[in-house]
């Protein structure tokens, strides 16, 4: 062990810097040692990571070499795993292979062991390593990781059918539901496998009394801590159009100009919100209030998981305050009704709209107009006659513009509701599809005679209603994932 190269352990703790944008990396066992031979392997590696399959156990002090990788490999294909980790395969559907350290720890004997855990400012490897084994365990129970693997296994078999590409359609959404099950899957494994490794390389920096070593690997673990809080948001996002940019509809509800003010407040919200995450914010439709506020609006919210948040906010929102409109300074009660709808990329199947199907209405814009807005027809309304559907646009400046927005909303729209269609036929329920309506009322924004924002889903409140309105929304958007999936998984 004297002889190891130095630079062969401080690599791969480098190596594992954290960062929400980065991939993880891949360890390949076969990219370190394929130019190695059992007879010419200069080095025995410290007891690396022990893998069971079929009986086989690699993980003591063994020259490594083309030969020693080859036995490896061949017995871990006996279990069929489907998903590879670096250059060898790591699970199936039904896996027989169990991430360990060289002294047989795993994530679960993690858990089990019931380790303090400490503030991450405390240099304890125990406290980050029990930390970072229960985030791994809550991503997995949120993924629903049994289900996972058995939908994985499904699917592979499907893959493997002569006729599958009889169907080039049916194929390509099997083939990219199996391709993101395995990403996911395969990246949850990676961050165990690191964890296990960083543990391995704490110990055997103690044994050497190496403190650099043991210091950079401490180091490691906290960076793998701080990255888990994120994984675990992610796993929050779980489903099928999460991922998907949106559209933000806003619309005001009986009252008059006071409901009016408050659908632009909420708007106004969401708008905050959006920027506040870093995303694109475009106004698709605006109807203005003959005196103040909106009677409704559309905006378009360009991000990674946008729908997976935003999804949270679908339903009536309440308002109590004294109206600044009423002269007798009278308590009001208004609402808003949100509705949020995913924007399908190309990967998914969009419902298909013939030119027939749509009649054109074009008028001039309404606002505060200008140099040409309100001179010319260059709004655009397109209604869909055999649903009903309708879509307007009316900010851009020229009728082409207006056209093509109004047809990406509604085809946003008509795919919403074949999905709507599809979750009634399957006996699903999917929250965040449920139809707008009155009863579905969310969240009280109270600002007379006390102040608070309460969600009447989950109870979550908090008592500074300005911080929530200037678009602070994240608290009450995760405590509704975080209750949604709690539920999911108690139903049978």
């Amino acid at each position: 062990m004297q002889n190891m190269p130095a630079i062969f352990l401080r690599s791969r703790i480098r190596s594992s810097s954290h960062s929400p944008n980065c991939a993880l990396r891949t360890f390949s066992i076969r990219s370190l040692f394929s130019s190695a031979t059992p007879s010419t392997s200069q080095y025995e590696v410290p007891k690396p990571s022990r893998i069971r399959s079929c009986g086989f156990v690699a993980g003591s002090c063994s020259r490594l070499g083309a030969g020693w990788v080859r036995h490896l490999e061949e017995a871990l294909g006996k279990s069929s795993c489907p998903v590879r980790f670096g250059g060898l395969r790591l699970f199936a559907a039904q896996p027989t292979i169990e991430p360990a350290t060289s002294d047989g720890l795993t994530v679960e004997g993690i858990i089990s062991n019931q380790w303090t855990i400490l503030e991450e400012s405390e240099s304890d490897w125990k406290s980050h390593a029990a930390a970072i084994a229960q985030s791994i365990s809550l991503i997995k129970r949120r993924l629903q990781w049994k289900k996972m693997l058995v939908r994985l296994e499904l699917l592979s078999t499907q893959l493997d059918k002569l006729d599958l590409w009889d169907d080039p359609q049916h194929a390509g959404k099997i083939s990219r539901e199996h391709g993101n099950l395995m990403g996911k899957m395969k990246e949850v494994m990676e961050f165990e496998q690191e964890l296990l490794e960083h543990i391995d390389m704490i110990k055997l920096a103690r044994e050497d009394n190496d403190a650099d070593l043991e210091s950079e690997s401490l180091k490691a673990l906290l960076r793998m801590r701080r990255f888990s809080k994120e994984k675990e948001l992610e796993a929050l996002l779980a489903g099928e159009h999460d991922s998907c940019s949106c559209f933000i509809e806003v619309q005001a509800g009986a009252g008059g100009t006071e409901s009016m003010d408050w659908a632009a407040m909420v708007m106004n919200m969401y708008k905050m919100w959006a920027q506040h995450r870093g995303y694109g914010v475009t106004v698709v439709d605006e109807m203005p209030g003959e005196i103040a506020g909106i009677k409704r609006a559309t905006i378009k919210v360009d991000g990674e998981y946008a729908f997976g948040y935003a999804k949270a906010e679908v339903g009536v929102h309440r308002l109590v305050r004294i109206s600044p409109f009423d002269s007798n300074k009278r308590r009001h009660t208004s609402f808003a009704a949100v509705a949020v709808i995913p924007i399908l990329g190309e990967g998914f199947s969009h419902v298909q709209i013939n030119e027939s199907d749509l009649r054109i209405e074009r008028f001039r814009a309404g606002g505060a107009g200008g140099q040409h807005v309100n001179t010319t027809e260059s709004a655009v309304r397109i209604v869909h006659i055999p649903t009903g559907v309708t879509a307007t646009c009316q900010n851009e400046r020229s009728q082409h513009q207006n056209k093509a927005s109004a047809m990406a909303v509604l085809q946003s729209r008509l795919d919403q509701l074949e999905m709507a269609r599809q979750a009634q036929m399957n006996a699903q329920h999917t929250q965040s599809l449920t139809e707008i309506s009155w009863g579905n009322q969310i969240r009280s924004y109270v600002l007379h005679p006390y102040r608070m924002v309460k969600d009447l889903r989950t109870n979550y409140e908090v008592s500074d209603p300005d911080s929530v309105l200037e678009g602070d929304l994240d608290g009450f958007i995760l405590s509704y994932l975080s209750d949604l999936m709690d539920k999911d998984e108690a139903s049978p």
